[in-house]
Protein backbone atom coordinates (compact mmCIF):
# COMPACT_ATOMS: atom_id res chain seq x y z
CA UNK A 1 0.00 0.00 0.00
CA UNK A 2 3.23 2.22 0.74
CA UNK A 3 3.56 2.54 -2.57
CA UNK A 4 0.06 2.96 -4.19
CA UNK A 5 -2.44 0.58 -5.11
CA UNK A 6 -4.01 0.80 -8.68
CA UNK A 7 -7.44 -0.89 -9.10
CA UNK A 8 -10.41 -0.17 -11.73
CA UNK A 9 -14.08 -0.03 -10.97
CA UNK A 10 -16.87 1.40 -12.51
CA UNK A 11 -20.81 3.43 -11.28
CA UNK A 12 -23.05 -0.04 -12.03
CA UNK A 13 -24.95 -0.83 -9.58
CA UNK A 14 -27.26 -4.41 -8.36
CA UNK A 15 -29.82 -3.94 -6.15
CA UNK A 16 -28.67 -0.33 -4.91
CA UNK A 17 -25.43 -1.19 -4.13
CA UNK A 18 -22.49 0.26 -5.94
CA UNK A 19 -20.76 -2.83 -7.72
CA UNK A 20 -17.23 -0.70 -7.74
CA UNK A 21 -14.22 -3.52 -8.59
CA UNK A 22 -16.59 -6.25 -8.49
CA UNK A 23 -18.65 -5.50 -12.14
CA UNK A 24 -18.43 -8.27 -13.99
CA UNK A 25 -18.82 -6.02 -17.08
CA UNK A 26 -14.90 -4.31 -16.00
CA UNK A 27 -13.41 -7.47 -17.63
CA UNK A 28 -13.66 -9.02 -20.99
CA UNK A 29 -11.95 -12.42 -21.63
CA UNK A 30 -8.95 -12.56 -19.75
CA UNK A 31 -8.48 -8.75 -19.55
CA UNK A 32 -9.65 -6.30 -19.20
CA UNK A 33 -12.58 -4.05 -20.64
CA UNK A 34 -11.17 -0.68 -22.16
CA UNK A 35 -14.87 0.71 -22.73
CA UNK A 36 -15.99 -0.22 -19.08
CA UNK A 37 -15.05 2.07 -15.92
CA UNK A 38 -11.94 4.07 -15.43
CA UNK A 39 -8.60 3.54 -13.15
CA UNK A 40 -7.63 5.07 -10.23
CA UNK A 41 -4.88 4.73 -7.59
CA UNK A 42 -4.64 5.32 -4.22
CA UNK A 43 -1.29 6.30 -2.30
CA UNK A 44 -0.48 6.65 1.29
CA UNK A 45 0.48 9.48 2.54
CA UNK A 46 2.64 11.04 5.77
CA UNK A 47 0.74 11.49 8.76
CA UNK A 48 -0.99 15.02 9.13
CA UNK A 49 0.05 17.41 11.73
CA UNK A 50 -2.60 15.42 14.38
CA UNK A 51 -0.80 12.03 13.33
CA UNK A 52 -4.07 10.69 11.24
CA UNK A 53 -3.39 8.63 8.56
CA UNK A 54 -4.39 9.83 5.05
CA UNK A 55 -4.61 8.71 1.55
CA UNK A 56 -4.07 10.45 -1.68
CA UNK A 57 -6.89 9.09 -4.05
CA UNK A 58 -7.22 10.26 -7.82
CA UNK A 59 -10.05 8.68 -10.73
CA UNK A 60 -10.77 8.83 -13.99
CA UNK A 61 -8.17 7.33 -15.65
CA UNK A 62 -8.95 6.19 -19.29
CA UNK A 63 -5.76 3.33 -18.70
CA UNK A 64 -3.71 1.72 -16.29
CA UNK A 65 -0.88 4.07 -17.51
CA UNK A 66 -2.21 6.95 -16.78
CA UNK A 67 -3.11 6.28 -12.96
CA UNK A 68 0.46 4.31 -12.53
CA UNK A 69 2.01 7.56 -13.99
CA UNK A 70 0.55 10.15 -11.88
CA UNK A 71 0.69 7.82 -9.22
CA UNK A 72 4.52 8.20 -10.13
CA UNK A 73 4.80 11.87 -10.21
CA UNK A 74 2.97 12.13 -6.58
CA UNK A 75 5.37 9.80 -5.14
CA UNK A 76 8.53 11.61 -6.95
CA UNK A 77 7.11 14.81 -5.21
CA UNK A 78 6.81 13.61 -1.97
CA UNK A 79 10.40 12.50 -2.65
CA UNK A 80 11.45 15.86 -3.22
CA UNK A 81 11.64 16.61 0.69
CA UNK A 82 13.85 13.77 1.61
CA UNK A 83 13.58 12.92 5.14
CA UNK A 84 12.60 16.26 6.11
CA UNK A 85 9.32 15.16 7.87
CA UNK A 86 7.68 18.42 7.88
CA UNK A 87 8.50 19.32 4.05
CA UNK A 88 6.83 15.53 3.32
CA UNK A 89 3.88 16.65 5.34
CA UNK A 90 3.62 19.88 3.24
CA UNK A 91 3.54 18.07 -0.16
CA UNK A 92 1.43 15.81 1.16
CA UNK A 93 -0.99 19.08 1.91
CA UNK A 94 -0.65 20.06 -1.44
CA UNK A 95 -1.43 17.05 -2.99
CA UNK A 96 -4.68 16.90 -1.10
CA UNK A 97 -5.83 20.89 -1.65
CA UNK A 98 -5.80 19.65 -5.43
CA UNK A 99 -9.00 19.22 -6.74
CA UNK A 100 -10.82 16.57 -9.02
CA UNK A 101 -9.63 16.43 -12.44
CA UNK A 102 -6.94 19.00 -11.76
CA UNK A 103 -3.28 18.58 -12.61
CA UNK A 104 -0.87 17.83 -9.89
CA UNK A 105 1.56 20.37 -8.76
CA UNK A 106 4.44 20.62 -11.17
CA UNK A 107 7.42 18.88 -9.56
CA UNK A 108 10.11 21.55 -10.89
CA UNK A 109 7.95 24.71 -9.37
CA UNK A 110 8.08 22.70 -5.78
CA UNK A 111 11.51 21.87 -6.27
CA UNK A 112 12.20 25.43 -6.72
CA UNK A 113 10.03 26.27 -3.67
CA UNK A 114 12.19 23.66 -1.20
CA UNK A 115 15.37 24.84 -3.00
CA UNK A 116 14.39 28.79 -1.80
CA UNK A 117 12.76 27.57 1.50
CA UNK A 118 9.67 28.49 0.79
CA UNK A 119 6.35 26.86 2.47
CA UNK A 120 5.68 23.98 -0.06
CA UNK A 121 2.21 23.76 0.60
CA UNK A 122 1.35 27.51 0.84
CA UNK A 123 -2.04 28.54 -0.59
CA UNK A 124 -2.59 31.86 0.00
CA UNK A 125 -4.20 34.05 -2.33
CA UNK A 126 -2.80 37.37 -3.73
CA UNK A 127 -5.68 39.28 -2.70
CA UNK A 128 -5.23 37.62 0.87
CA UNK A 129 -1.62 38.57 0.76
CA UNK A 130 -2.34 41.91 -0.09
CA UNK A 131 -4.60 43.08 2.57
CA UNK A 132 -2.36 41.38 5.53
CA UNK A 133 0.79 43.47 3.43
CA UNK A 134 -0.69 46.72 3.59
CA UNK A 135 -2.10 46.48 7.26
CA UNK A 136 1.58 45.52 7.80
CA UNK A 137 3.11 48.93 6.58
CA UNK A 138 3.04 51.14 9.89
CA UNK A 139 5.73 53.35 8.95
CA UNK A 140 4.58 54.31 5.54
CA UNK A 141 4.07 57.66 4.70
CA UNK A 142 0.14 58.67 4.43
CA UNK A 143 0.13 59.31 0.97
CA UNK A 144 2.67 56.43 -0.17
CA UNK A 145 -0.27 54.23 2.33
CA UNK A 146 -3.14 55.62 0.33
CA UNK A 147 -1.30 55.27 -3.02
CA UNK A 148 -0.48 51.19 -2.71
CA UNK A 149 -4.03 51.39 -1.15
CA UNK A 150 -5.62 52.48 -4.13
CA UNK A 151 -3.74 50.27 -6.45
CA UNK A 152 -4.21 47.17 -4.37
CA UNK A 153 -8.17 47.77 -4.60
CA UNK A 154 -8.42 49.05 -7.90
CA UNK A 155 -6.02 46.83 -9.73
CA UNK A 156 -4.43 43.92 -7.80
CA UNK A 157 -7.08 42.59 -5.83
CA UNK A 158 -10.14 42.70 -8.21
CA UNK A 159 -7.97 41.36 -11.22
CA UNK A 160 -5.95 38.64 -9.26
CA UNK A 161 -7.30 38.85 -5.73
CA UNK A 162 -7.90 35.17 -6.24
CA UNK A 163 -5.21 33.92 -8.09
CA UNK A 164 -2.59 32.03 -5.29
CA UNK A 165 0.25 33.89 -3.99
CA UNK A 166 2.95 31.21 -5.39
CA UNK A 167 0.78 30.51 -8.43
CA UNK A 168 1.20 34.21 -9.86
CA UNK A 169 2.97 34.75 -12.95
CA UNK A 170 3.90 37.79 -15.14
CA UNK A 171 1.63 37.01 -17.97
CA UNK A 172 -1.13 37.05 -15.14
CA UNK A 173 0.64 40.91 -14.07
CA UNK A 174 0.74 41.78 -17.51
CA UNK A 175 -2.94 40.86 -18.56
CA UNK A 176 -4.00 43.86 -15.75
CA UNK A 177 -1.84 46.63 -17.54
CA UNK A 178 -3.24 45.10 -21.07
CA UNK A 179 -6.93 45.30 -19.53
CA UNK A 180 -5.57 49.18 -18.37
CA UNK A 181 -4.66 49.88 -22.07
CA UNK A 182 -7.66 48.72 -23.00
CA UNK A 183 -9.70 50.35 -20.80
CA UNK A 184 -7.56 53.71 -22.04
CA UNK A 185 -8.48 52.81 -25.77
CA UNK A 186 -12.30 53.01 -25.00
CA UNK A 187 -11.87 56.18 -22.97
CA UNK A 188 -9.64 58.05 -25.89
CA UNK A 189 -12.29 57.05 -28.11
CA UNK A 190 -15.36 57.82 -26.66
CA UNK A 191 -13.64 61.63 -25.61
CA UNK A 192 -13.01 61.73 -29.67
CA UNK A 193 -16.55 60.87 -30.38
CA UNK A 194 -18.89 63.36 -32.49
CA UNK A 195 -21.85 62.08 -30.55
CA UNK A 196 -22.17 64.23 -27.30
CA UNK A 197 -23.68 61.78 -25.32
CA UNK A 198 -20.74 59.25 -25.89
CA UNK A 199 -18.41 61.93 -24.90
CA UNK A 200 -20.32 62.93 -21.93
CA UNK A 201 -20.17 59.47 -20.70
CA UNK A 202 -16.40 59.80 -19.98
CA UNK A 203 -16.34 63.41 -18.66
CA UNK A 204 -14.15 63.94 -15.75
CA UNK A 205 -12.79 60.22 -16.72
CA UNK A 206 -8.65 60.40 -16.73
CA UNK A 207 -6.74 57.52 -18.48
CA UNK A 208 -4.22 55.70 -16.72
CA UNK A 209 -0.77 56.87 -18.36
CA UNK A 210 2.29 55.09 -18.44
CA UNK A 211 3.96 56.73 -15.08
CA UNK A 212 0.72 55.83 -13.35
CA UNK A 213 0.74 52.13 -15.02
CA UNK A 214 4.93 52.72 -13.60
CA UNK A 215 3.58 53.10 -9.56
CA UNK A 216 1.03 50.44 -9.94
CA UNK A 217 3.11 47.72 -11.03
CA UNK A 218 6.05 49.67 -8.73
CA UNK A 219 3.65 48.80 -5.56
CA UNK A 220 3.28 44.82 -6.65
CA UNK A 221 6.64 44.83 -6.90
CA UNK A 222 7.24 45.89 -3.20
CA UNK A 223 5.22 43.58 -1.51
CA UNK A 224 6.03 40.51 -3.48
CA UNK A 225 9.90 41.84 -3.03
CA UNK A 226 8.57 41.83 0.92
CA UNK A 227 7.13 38.46 0.33
CA UNK A 228 10.26 37.10 -0.51
CA UNK A 229 12.81 38.22 1.64
CA UNK A 230 11.21 40.07 5.03
CA UNK A 231 8.59 37.55 6.29
CA UNK A 232 9.79 34.70 8.56
CA UNK A 233 9.30 31.84 6.56
CA UNK A 234 9.70 33.58 2.31
CA UNK A 235 6.28 32.73 1.22
CA UNK A 236 7.96 32.96 -2.78
CA UNK A 237 10.79 32.05 -4.22
CA UNK A 238 11.26 34.79 -6.94
CA UNK A 239 9.29 37.67 -7.67
CA UNK A 240 7.48 37.70 -11.18
CA UNK A 241 6.86 41.73 -11.35
CA UNK A 242 10.18 42.16 -11.64
CA UNK A 243 10.61 40.73 -15.14
CA UNK A 244 6.79 42.80 -16.46
CA UNK A 245 8.19 45.37 -18.88
CA UNK A 246 6.32 48.57 -19.37
CA UNK A 247 6.66 51.98 -20.83
CA UNK A 248 9.14 53.97 -19.51
CA UNK A 249 6.87 56.54 -18.18
CA UNK A 250 8.65 59.67 -18.12
CA UNK A 251 7.00 62.76 -17.72
CA UNK A 252 6.08 65.20 -19.82
CA UNK A 253 7.76 68.05 -21.18
CA UNK A 254 6.54 71.28 -20.35
CA UNK A 255 5.18 73.42 -23.54
CA UNK A 256 4.59 76.61 -23.83
CA UNK A 257 1.22 78.31 -24.54
CA UNK A 258 2.60 79.80 -27.67
CA UNK A 259 -0.11 82.44 -29.51
CA UNK A 260 -0.27 78.72 -31.89
CA UNK A 261 -0.68 76.77 -29.01
CA UNK A 262 -3.57 78.90 -27.57
CA UNK A 263 -5.56 79.11 -30.89
CA UNK A 264 -5.42 75.62 -31.34
CA UNK A 265 -6.82 75.27 -28.01
CA UNK A 266 -9.43 77.91 -28.41
CA UNK A 267 -11.04 75.85 -31.87
CA UNK A 268 -10.11 72.21 -30.96
CA UNK A 269 -10.09 72.30 -26.62
CA UNK A 270 -6.80 70.24 -27.28
CA UNK A 271 -3.35 71.39 -25.31
CA UNK A 272 -0.06 70.33 -26.80
CA UNK A 273 0.76 68.64 -23.57
CA UNK A 274 -0.42 67.43 -20.33
CA UNK A 275 1.93 70.28 -18.84
CA UNK A 276 1.77 73.39 -20.32
CA UNK A 277 3.27 76.71 -19.34
CA UNK A 278 1.99 80.49 -19.61
CA UNK A 279 4.87 82.97 -21.15
CA UNK A 280 5.19 85.99 -19.10
CA UNK A 281 2.76 88.25 -20.89
CA UNK A 282 0.18 85.47 -19.81
CA UNK A 283 1.25 85.68 -16.49
CA UNK A 284 1.17 89.07 -15.76
CA UNK A 285 -2.43 89.17 -17.17
CA UNK A 286 -3.19 86.63 -14.14
CA UNK A 287 -1.55 88.14 -11.91
CA UNK A 288 -3.38 91.51 -12.55
CA UNK A 289 -6.72 89.27 -12.17
CA UNK A 290 -5.82 87.44 -9.39
CA UNK A 291 -5.15 90.43 -7.19
CA UNK A 292 -8.75 92.02 -8.00
CA UNK A 293 -10.61 88.67 -7.86
CA UNK A 294 -8.68 86.91 -5.13
CA UNK A 295 -6.89 89.15 -3.12
CA UNK A 296 -6.87 86.72 0.14
CA UNK A 297 -5.39 83.80 -1.88
CA UNK A 298 -3.45 86.58 -4.28
CA UNK A 299 0.24 86.86 -2.53
CA UNK A 300 0.56 82.70 -2.18
CA UNK A 301 0.03 82.75 -5.81
CA UNK A 302 2.00 85.26 -6.58
CA UNK A 303 4.92 83.40 -4.30
CA UNK A 304 4.23 80.49 -6.31
CA UNK A 305 4.86 81.68 -9.91
CA UNK A 306 7.89 83.92 -8.82
CA UNK A 307 9.76 81.31 -6.94
CA UNK A 308 8.17 78.07 -7.37
CA UNK A 309 7.32 76.30 -4.43
CA UNK A 310 5.25 73.21 -4.42
CA UNK A 311 1.80 73.37 -3.19
CA UNK A 312 2.11 71.94 0.03
CA UNK A 313 5.44 74.17 0.69
CA UNK A 314 3.28 77.22 0.41
CA UNK A 315 0.58 75.96 2.54
CA UNK A 316 2.82 74.67 5.52
CA UNK A 317 5.06 78.01 5.69
CA UNK A 318 5.24 79.11 9.14
CA UNK A 319 5.55 82.86 9.91
CA UNK A 320 9.02 82.16 11.40
CA UNK A 321 10.01 80.83 8.01
CA UNK A 322 9.22 84.13 6.34
CA UNK A 323 11.87 86.58 6.91
CA UNK A 324 10.86 89.42 4.75
CA UNK A 325 14.22 91.76 6.51
CA UNK A 326 16.51 89.45 4.66
CA UNK A 327 14.21 88.73 1.89
CA UNK A 328 14.12 84.85 1.77
CA UNK A 329 11.63 81.88 3.02
CA UNK A 330 13.25 79.03 4.81
CA UNK A 331 11.02 75.79 3.33
CA UNK A 332 11.23 72.80 5.58
CA UNK A 333 8.09 71.22 5.68
CA UNK A 334 4.91 71.16 3.93
CA UNK A 335 1.49 70.32 4.62
CA UNK A 336 -0.43 68.03 2.06
CA UNK A 337 -3.96 66.31 2.03
CA UNK A 338 -4.89 62.30 1.84
CA UNK A 339 -7.96 61.66 1.30
CA UNK A 340 -8.63 65.38 2.03
CA UNK A 341 -7.06 65.17 5.23
CA UNK A 342 -4.30 67.37 6.07
CA UNK A 343 -0.64 65.95 6.49
CA UNK A 344 1.88 67.95 7.77
CA UNK A 345 5.59 66.12 6.77
CA UNK A 346 8.70 67.25 6.31
CA UNK A 347 9.88 68.45 2.78
CA UNK A 348 10.73 65.46 -0.02
CA UNK A 349 14.31 65.14 -0.27
CA UNK A 350 17.22 67.27 1.39
CA UNK A 351 17.49 69.16 -1.42
CA UNK A 352 13.87 70.12 -0.92
CA UNK A 353 15.34 72.04 2.55
CA UNK A 354 16.36 75.07 0.94
CA UNK A 355 16.16 78.52 1.66
CA UNK A 356 14.83 80.87 -1.39
CA UNK A 357 15.77 84.61 -2.13
CA UNK A 358 12.85 86.98 -2.91
CA UNK A 359 12.25 89.84 -5.04
CA UNK A 360 11.68 93.58 -4.04
CA UNK A 361 8.15 93.06 -5.02
CA UNK A 362 7.36 89.85 -3.81
CA UNK A 363 8.60 91.24 -0.59
CA UNK A 364 6.34 94.48 -0.89
CA UNK A 365 3.29 91.90 -1.72
CA UNK A 366 3.84 89.90 1.43
CA UNK A 367 4.13 92.78 3.57
CA UNK A 368 1.14 94.32 2.29
CA UNK A 369 -0.63 91.00 3.12
CA UNK A 370 0.78 90.46 6.51
CA UNK A 371 -0.96 94.24 7.06
CA UNK A 372 -4.43 92.89 6.09
CA UNK A 373 -3.86 89.96 7.38
CA UNK A 374 -3.48 92.07 10.82
CA UNK A 375 -6.79 93.79 10.12
CA UNK A 376 -8.62 90.62 9.35
CA UNK A 377 -7.50 89.45 12.85
CA UNK A 378 -8.89 92.52 14.42
CA UNK A 379 -12.06 92.14 12.33
CA UNK A 380 -12.96 88.37 13.26
CA UNK A 381 -12.60 88.80 17.06
CA UNK A 382 -13.37 85.67 18.67
CA UNK A 383 -14.08 84.08 15.50
CA UNK A 384 -10.05 84.24 14.52
CA UNK A 385 -7.92 81.49 15.54
CA UNK A 386 -4.15 81.93 16.42
CA UNK A 387 -1.93 80.25 14.18
CA UNK A 388 1.55 80.09 13.09
CA UNK A 389 0.89 79.65 9.65
CA UNK A 390 1.71 82.15 6.88
CA UNK A 391 -0.93 81.83 4.68
CA UNK A 392 -4.46 81.88 6.60
CA UNK A 393 -8.47 82.41 5.83
CA UNK A 394 -9.67 85.83 5.83
CA UNK A 395 -13.11 84.76 8.08
CA UNK A 396 -10.87 83.06 10.65
CA UNK A 397 -7.18 82.96 10.63
CA UNK A 398 -7.43 79.01 9.65
CA UNK A 399 -4.39 77.44 7.60
CA UNK A 400 -6.01 77.31 3.88
CA UNK A 401 -6.83 73.65 3.16
CA UNK A 402 -4.33 72.35 -0.24
CA UNK A 403 -7.50 71.37 -1.93
CA UNK A 404 -9.33 74.74 -1.41
CA UNK A 405 -6.09 76.66 -2.68
CA UNK A 406 -5.97 74.37 -5.98
CA UNK A 407 -9.52 74.40 -6.73
CA UNK A 408 -9.53 78.60 -6.40
CA UNK A 409 -7.02 78.79 -8.42
CA UNK A 410 -8.39 76.76 -11.27
CA UNK A 411 -11.78 78.77 -10.75
CA UNK A 412 -9.72 81.96 -11.27
CA UNK A 413 -8.13 80.35 -14.38
CA UNK A 414 -11.04 79.33 -15.94
CA UNK A 415 -12.67 82.79 -15.17
CA UNK A 416 -9.77 84.61 -16.45
CA UNK A 417 -10.13 83.51 -20.15
CA UNK A 418 -6.08 82.39 -20.08
CA UNK A 419 -5.20 79.24 -21.53
CA UNK A 420 -5.29 76.44 -18.58
CA UNK A 421 -2.50 75.39 -16.49
CA UNK A 422 -2.50 73.19 -13.33
CA UNK A 423 -1.47 74.98 -9.81
CA UNK A 424 2.06 72.55 -9.97
CA UNK A 425 2.80 74.12 -13.39
CA UNK A 426 3.28 77.32 -11.64
CA UNK A 427 6.54 75.82 -10.92
CA UNK A 428 7.32 75.42 -14.59
CA UNK A 429 5.83 79.12 -15.03
CA UNK A 430 8.71 80.28 -12.19
CA UNK A 431 11.57 78.21 -13.68
CA UNK A 432 10.64 79.89 -17.67
CA UNK A 433 10.41 83.38 -15.67
CA UNK A 434 14.01 82.24 -14.28
CA UNK A 435 15.13 81.44 -17.78
CA UNK A 436 13.40 84.48 -19.53
CA UNK A 437 15.74 86.50 -16.93
CA UNK A 438 19.19 84.67 -18.18
CA UNK A 439 19.14 82.51 -14.67
CA UNK A 440 21.18 79.22 -14.62
CA UNK A 441 19.78 75.42 -14.85
CA UNK A 442 22.13 75.23 -11.25
CA UNK A 443 20.53 78.41 -10.18
CA UNK A 444 16.35 77.26 -11.25
CA UNK A 445 17.69 73.82 -9.39
CA UNK A 446 18.38 75.12 -5.95
CA UNK A 447 15.08 77.30 -6.32
CA UNK A 448 13.21 74.80 -7.15
CA UNK A 449 14.43 72.16 -4.81
CA UNK A 450 14.98 69.40 -7.50
CA UNK A 451 17.73 66.60 -6.47
CA UNK A 452 19.45 66.78 -9.34
CA UNK A 453 20.90 68.83 -12.34
CA UNK A 454 20.16 66.79 -15.01
CA UNK A 455 16.37 66.40 -13.75
CA UNK A 456 16.29 69.91 -14.18
CA UNK A 457 18.05 70.51 -17.34
CA UNK A 458 15.68 67.86 -19.01
CA UNK A 459 12.88 69.45 -18.11
CA UNK A 460 13.21 72.61 -18.83
CA UNK A 461 15.21 71.99 -22.17
CA UNK A 462 12.51 71.93 -24.33
CA UNK A 463 10.35 75.09 -22.65
CA UNK A 464 13.66 77.40 -23.10
CA UNK A 465 14.26 76.33 -27.06
CA UNK A 466 10.13 77.75 -27.35
CA UNK A 467 10.99 80.69 -25.04
CA UNK A 468 14.35 81.83 -27.14
CA UNK A 469 11.91 81.34 -30.58
CA UNK A 470 9.02 83.12 -28.58
CA UNK A 471 11.21 86.34 -27.67
CA UNK A 472 12.75 85.99 -30.77
CA UNK A 473 9.35 86.73 -32.76
CA UNK A 474 8.24 89.56 -30.16
CA UNK A 475 11.87 91.14 -30.87
CA UNK A 476 10.96 91.22 -34.51
CA UNK A 477 7.59 92.82 -34.29
CA UNK A 478 8.80 95.66 -31.71
CA UNK A 479 10.64 96.97 -35.69
CA UNK A 480 7.87 98.73 -37.28
CA UNK A 481 8.25 97.63 -41.35
CA UNK A 482 6.43 99.00 -43.81
CA UNK A 483 5.82 95.79 -46.16
CA UNK A 484 6.90 92.89 -43.32
CA UNK A 485 7.64 89.78 -45.30
CA UNK A 486 4.49 87.33 -45.12
CA UNK A 487 6.55 84.27 -43.00
CA UNK A 488 6.49 81.09 -45.68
Amino acid sequence: MADGSITKRCGCRNNGKRLGATCPKLRRGNGWNPHHGSWRYQLELPLDAAHGRRQLRRTGFDTREDAVDERDRARALLDLAGRDELRRRQIADLLQAVKPNQPLPDRDHVARRIRADVPADNGLTLGDYLAEWIKGRTRLAPATRRSYQDHITKYWTPQLGQVALQELTAAHIESVFAAIDSRNDEVRAAKASPVKEIRDSVKGIRMVGEASQQRILATLRKALNDARRLYHHKLVDHNPAESVELASGKPPKPRLWTDAAVNRWRRTGQRPSPVMVWTPAQVGEFLDFAEAEDPGLYPLFDLAIHRGPRRGELCGLHDYDVDLEAAAITITGQRTSVGYQVIEKDVKSAAGDRVVDLSDETVTSLRRYLSRRAGWKVIAGDAWVDSDIFFVRQRDGQPWHPETVTGRFDRLVARSGLPPVRFHDLRHVAATLMLAAGASIKEIQDTLGHSSYKMTADIYTSVLAELKKTTAEATIKLIPRRNRPTPA
